[in-house]
């Protein structure tokens, strides 16, 4: 098995896809807007990828937070509110916010599972920071570490309850960047000390590791633990800061490895972030020359990361608590209107 999620190219396989995914066997597949038209060809796509391989479980994800971060949109699928919505609910009632999210999440996770989609690449716990790039903005589910933390459980429990697993985003903390790494690196100079606030978060949830499974990396350079490399390449981060430091010992999969923060071909990108640490590459673009190189790049997924992505997936693709679809938007509805009450 190659450890790397691939991206596809349109609405079903190609035959040049599905030759070179049969040889292959990457960990899993991220869908994009390209990849979705209606509810019965994203199911058909979907099952098509699991009788590729023929594996029970199998990471198919999706960026599915809601507000301005949603591959599946209106009319056909649900819109669900940003995570400043529950983080405006959760100063004046806590309890209440933390149920609003969790709600939230169990609807928008069953939209997945009807769709065959396993990991929701959800939620992040990027701390708001004040002067910060609008990457995080509204995304943010608040600047006060336990506030993030307790809602962000809350969405992977509401996840789980669809049969879903989430993926806690961006190790060790994209809040302070002031720029989109999508375009650029963003470097980060504050202290070690300092960063602790960034930390703390995922250092919450990395405690339950059944409920933490999956977490990704930050395409951002720290100057406080390396100063050349960032968090996705560098060895110093992966080992000494999100394993050991936040005790994450889950899924260490990368953010998308085409984006502009990183300097080199995608191949070279996938081969330094497996030999950080990392278990699984992200390529997002369906570029037919990329994953090929990455293919060749990078060794067979290691014993380890193997069974770390058996656990990340154990739960996936049942439904452990059924509920109206419905019913669960009414409750949150009524939640999220206390705000303005």
């Amino acid at each position: 098995m190659v450890p790397s999620i691939f991206g596809l190219s349109g609405l079903t396989l190609s035959d040049e896809e599905r030759a070179f995914f049969r040889d292959a066997d990457p960990a899993g597949y991220v869908l994009f807007r390209r990849n979705i038209e209606s509810r019965e060809q994203l199911r058909a796509l979907t099952d098509d990828l699991r009788a590729l391989h023929g594996r029970e479980h199998l990471l198919i994800c999706i960026d599915q937070e809601g507000g301005r971060v949603a591959r599946m949109k209106p009319p056909v699928w649900t819109a669900y509110p940003p995570g400043e919505a529950f983080d405006r609910l959760y100063d004046l009632a806590p309890a209440s916010a933390m149920e609003a999210a969790r709600l939230n999440a169990h609807a928008l996770g069953l939209d997945l599972a009807e769709a065959g989609i396993t990991v929701d690449l959800h939620p992040p716990l990027d701390l708001r920071h004040p002067g910060a790039h609008d990457i995080t903005g509204d995304r943010a589910l608040g600047g006060e570490p336990m506030k993030v933390a307790a809602l962000g459980r809350a969405i992977l429990d509401g996840l789980g309850r669809a049969g879903v697993a989430g993926c806690i985003k961006h190790m060790p903390g994209h809040g302070r960047a002031l720029a989109d790494s999508h375009k650029e690196l963003p470097t980060v100079t504050a202290s070690a000390q300092e960063l602790e606030l960034d930390l703390a978060p995922f250092r919450a949830l990395a405690a339950r590791p059944d409920e933490a499974r999956i977490g990704m990396t930050a395409h951002v350079r720290y100057t406080a633990w390396d100063g050349e490399l960032p968090a996705t390449l560098s060895p110093t981060v992966v080992r000494d800061v999100i394993r050991d430091g936040i005790g994450f010992s889950g899924l260490l999969m990368t953010d998308d490895l085409d984006m502009q923060a990183l300097s080199g071909s995608v191949p070279e990108h996938a081969a330094q972030a497996i030999a950080a640490g990392c278990d699984i590459a992200l390529n997002c673009w369906a570029k037919m020359d990329d994953m090929v190189g990455i293919a060749n790049a990078v060794p067979e997924i290691g014993a380890e990361a193997a069974a770390r992505l058996d656990h990340a997936l154990a739960a996936t693709g049942t439904v452990i608590e059924a509920a109206d679809h419905a019913d669960l938007l009414a409750r949150r509805d009524a939640l999220l209107a206390l705000r303005v009450a």
